[in-house]
C-alpha cells in the first residue's frame, strides 16, 4: 500500500495539485481580503483532487464539515479508484500574507496510508522542533525554551547565542521569548505560518536550529509529514481552551488529552509532502506570471526513499 501511494505518478500528482491552489491564491496578493484568498485557493485544490484516482479522505482540512462547505474533515475526494489515502492539506497557509503581499505564504498538501495521519482537531498545539542530527530525545515539552536552548546548543557544539530560534509573533509567547533572550538565543519572530517556521529548522540555509511556541494542532500534522521526510524531532501537546474543545477531541478520537506526540506519533507511516510558494519566501519562490506564462516553485518530499525535490514549473496562462 505505501508503495503504491508513494510512486513517483501519485507524488507528481501531488505536485500538481498544490500548484493549482498556489495560483489560484496568487490572483488575491495584496488585495486585502483573506477570506476571497483562502477560498480560491480552496476551490482550486479541491477540483484538483477530484480529478484524481484516488480514494482519499481528508483528515486535516478547512474545519468540521459544519463550518467548512468543502475540504472538511471527512471529505471524500478523488475518483474513490485508487489507492486508500488519508489526506491533509491547508490549501493557503498565511492568508494573512497573501492579503497583505507578505513574504512566506504557501499551499500545502500531506499524504499517507488511510489511517496513518493523527486525526488532530481544529485546536490549538504547543509545539518545540528541530532539524535532524541530533539525539533522540534531545527537546522536551515540559522543559524551559532556556533548557532546550542549552541542550540543543550542547549538541551542536556552540553556545547557546549561537542558536536562532523561530517563534511566532504573538502575546501569548511573551514568557517564551524572554526565556529565550535569558540564554541569549536569537528569537525570530515570524507574524503567521508556522508549518514553514518547523521545517526551516531542517534547512541550514535559512539559519533556524528551533521552533518553539503553540500553534494550530493541524499545521502541527503538516509540519511532522515534512520532517518525516527529511529527519528532525518534534513534540506537540494539544492545547484546550474549553469544554467544547475538549469535546470535540475526544469525538476525533483522542482519549488522553494530556499526551504528549512526537513526530511518529502525529504521522505513523511513510508519507509525501508538497508545498508550492504563493509568495515569495526563505523556503520557495512566489507564482510569477509574466510575458503570457505562469510559474510556480515547489518543495516535494517522499519519506519512503528520502527524496527531495525542488519542481519549477512553468506553462502558458
Amino acid at each position: 500500500m505505501t508503495s503504491q501511494i508513494l510512486d513517483r505518478g501519485l507524488v507528481m500528482d501531488a505536485v500538481r495539485v498544490s500548484e493549482a491552489a498556489a495560483i489560484a491564491a496568487w490572483a488575491l496578493v495584496g488585495r486585502g481580503d483573506e477570506i476571497a484568498a483562502d477560498q480560491a485557493a480552496v476551490d482550486a485544490m479541491r477540483t484538483a483532487l477530484n480529478t484524481l484516482a484516488i480514494e482519499g479522505v481528508i483528515v486535516i482540512g478547512e474545519g468540521e464539515r459544519d463550518e467548512a462547505p468543502m475540504l472538511y474533515i471527512g471529505e471524500k475526494v478523488g475518483s474513490g479508484q485508487g489507492p486508500r489515502i488519508d489526506i491533509a492539506l491547508d490549501p493557503l497557509e498565511g492568508t494573512s500574507l497573501t492579503a497583505k503581499a507578505m513574504a512566506n505564504a504557501l499551499a500545502v498538501m500531506a499524504w499517507a496510508p488511510a489511517g496513518t495521519l493523527l486525526n488532530a482537531p481544529d485546536t490549538y498545539m504547543d509545539k518545540v522542533a528541530c532539524g535532524p542530527g541530533y539525539p533522540a530525545g534531545l527537546l522536551d515539552l515540559d522543559r524551559s525554551p532556556a533548557e532546550n536552548t542549552r541542550a540543543l546548543a550542547a549538541a551542536k557544539g556552540v553556545e547557546p547565542t549561537q542558536i536562532t530560534v523561530c517563534v511566532l509573533d504573538r502575546p501569548r509567547h511573551a514568557d517564551i521569548i524572554a526565556s529565550l533572550r535569558e540564554v541569549g538565543a536569537r528569537v525570530h519572530l515570524i507574524t503567521d505560518g508556522d508549518v514553514a517556521g518547523v521545517i526551516n529548522t531542517a534547512d541550514p540555509d535559512t539559519g533556524i536550529d528551533m521552533y518553539v511556541g503553540q500553534g494550530g494542532a493541524p499545521e502541527g500534522v503538516l509540519a511532522c509529514a515534512a520532517l518525516k521526510c527529511v529527519g528532525g524531532q518534534f513534540q506537540g501537546r494539544l492545547v484546550f481552551r474549553n469544554a467544547d474543545e475538549r469535546a470535540r477531541a475526544r469525538s476525533h478520537g483522542i482519549t488522553d488529552l494530556d499526551k504528549k506526540y512526537d513526530l511518529h506519533e502525529m504521522v505513523r507511516s511513510d508519507a509525501i509532502f508538497v508545498a508550492t510558494g504563493v509568495t515569495d519566501g526563505a523556503l520557495l519562490d512566489g507564482v510569477q506570471i509574466a510575458n503570457g506564462f505562469v510559474e510556480t516553485h515547489t518543495l516535494v518530499m517522499n519519506s519512503a526513499s528520502g527524496e527531495v525535490r525542488q519542481v519549477r514549473m512553468r506553462r502558458p496562462v
